[in-house]
């Protein structure tokens, strides 16, 4: 009865159906094959096993021309890599290796020798295509160009699309050869904020105070005048399977952000650990503590701004949405005093009421982890509240309910703390069509209003 059924796939003669069987706890999984008619338990495949947690995210994808094949994703090395095994569950090579993660298989040649993929192997904030030769493990990279590469495999692996997003090229589409050495241009858009005066992008990285590289994007203000001070609003997440700090077009910012920018405002954007495609180690170091080490980091990116002489450290606002806003109230109590005002989104208050797949693989159980749930409960901080906080919710939000923003105003209530509120009645977790608009007006009236 505790356990998860995750990754399920047929067989390719459709007799057999495969499934990662995951323990409650989420640190041990068995690949399972079972009878598709019977239902039978076949055999285990082989079982993984973490300090922490596994996380199966793909189910097997069988090797082309071949069943008896398949390829699995796995971290066990610390990254997300490939691996080859026979049906037997034996396994064959390991097909990627290095300190990136493999990010998308894209397909097969017609031999079912080629497997092509997508990486970060040049940079965390870029996405490479490649190819790897399943019988000898060696792997070409097949596009260089610096940026986000998305890639459409040819049924036969013989060609493929590739677009191409990086922080000043909106999109370029090409045709390429399998080997990517004829490329064929079809496609280079214009910029479609030509006409617009739009602030300047940029990513960067930083050290943080353990010794880890973060990666940030920061967005200076239209008309930008290095004698002037300005003032931040930092927009975060800072959760798991989120990365925002990418090599796309804007820097993978929004054009809420350009808006903000062009009324004066440098914002700004780090993704501290926690967040996604940089590696378990990086990506599991907040078990059993969400909220904490996320915090840290994005002091790490505070403390970066007010080392520029053009940021007013006394004029900073910060907003996120989910786990940005419960990361936005962590700020806003935890580190009272950092952020003149903060705008929060369908926030996570209290990880006993949230999902229990999600909250127990990065927090284990509440009985097993009192402190850490007590720690990141955040009624427990109301009465250190400083500056001005807005906290927004959907009213049919069945993601992050209601009841966590309801019992947060409850208690500010009890504690006398004030703070500003409002529901959109009839929205689920996000505030989405036309409705959107007031809600992009009203996080941009309050954060302009009081910073």
């Amino acid at each position: 009865a505790e356990q998860y059924l995750t990754n399920v796939c047929w067989s390719p003669d459709n007799k057999y159906i495969f499934i990662a069987i995951v323990n409650s706890a989420q640190n041990h999984m068995w690949l399972n094959q079972y009878n598709a008619n019977t239902g039978d338990f076949v055999k285990t495949l082989f079982e993984e096993t973490d300090e922490r947690y596994v996380e199966p995210q793909h189910a097997m994808v069988f090797v082309k021309n071949n069943p008896n094949q398949f390829v699995w994703w796995s971290e066990r090395d610390g990254y997300n890599h490939l691996y080859l095994y026979d049906i037997s569950g034996q396994l064959i090579r390991q097909l990627t290796k290095g300190n990136w993660v493999v990010t998308e298989v894209n397909g097969f040649d017609k031999t079912g020798n080629t497997l092509f993929y997508t990486s970060t192997i040049s940079s965390p904030t870029e996405r490479q295509f490649s190819s790897v030769n399943i019988k000898t493990g060696v792997s070409t990279q097949l596009t260089t160009v610096a940026g986000t590469h998305s890639v459409l495999l040819s049924s036969e692996g013989d060609y493929f699309i590739d677009h191409l997003q990086n922080i000043n090229t909106p999109r370029e589409i090409s045709v390429v050869s399998a080997n990517g050495k004829k490329r064929t241009n079809i496609l280079t858009a214009p910029n479609p904020l030509v006409d617009y005066n739009i602030g300047s992008t940029e990513i960067g990285s930083l050290v943080n105070s353990d010794g880890v590289q973060l990666y940030y994007r920061i967005i200076k203000p239209a008309g930008f005048d290095a004698n002037k001070k300005y003032p931040v609003v930092v927009y975060l997440y800072n959760g798991p399977h989120i990365q925002l700090v990418n090599n796309t077009w804007l820097g993978g910012g929004n054009l809420w952000m350009q808006y903000m920018a062009q009324k004066g405002y440098v914002v700004f954007t780090i993704d501290g650990r926690g967040s996604m495609n940089r590696g378990h180690a990086f990506e599991s170091a907040v078990f059993r503590q969400l909220g904490t080490l996320e915090m840290a980091d994005q002091m790490a990116g505070v403390n970066y701004l007010k080392t520029l002489p053009y940021i007013d450290g006394n004029r900073m606002g910060i907003h996120g949405w989910s786990f940005g806003g419960f990361m936005t109230t962590t700020m806003m109590t935890r580190q009272p005093g950092t952020f003149k005002v903060g705008v929060a989104g369908g926030p996570v208050i209290d990880w006993g009421l949230y999902e229990i797949m999600y909250t127990e693989r990065y927090m284990d159980t509440p009985e097993e982890n009192p402190e850490g749930y007590k720690t990141a409960n955040l009624l427990n901080y109301i009465k250190d509240l400083k500056g001005n906080l807005l906290m927004i919710h959907g009213g049919e939000d069945d993601v992050v309910l209601w009841q966590h923003s309801l019992l947060y105003v409850e208690k500010a209530i009890k504690e006398n703390v004030q703070m500003d509120y409002f529901v959109y009645p009839h929205h689920p977790h996000n505030v989405s069509g036309k409705d959107r608009v007031h809600l992009m007006d009203k996080i941009s009236r309050y954060l302009m209003a009081n910073l």
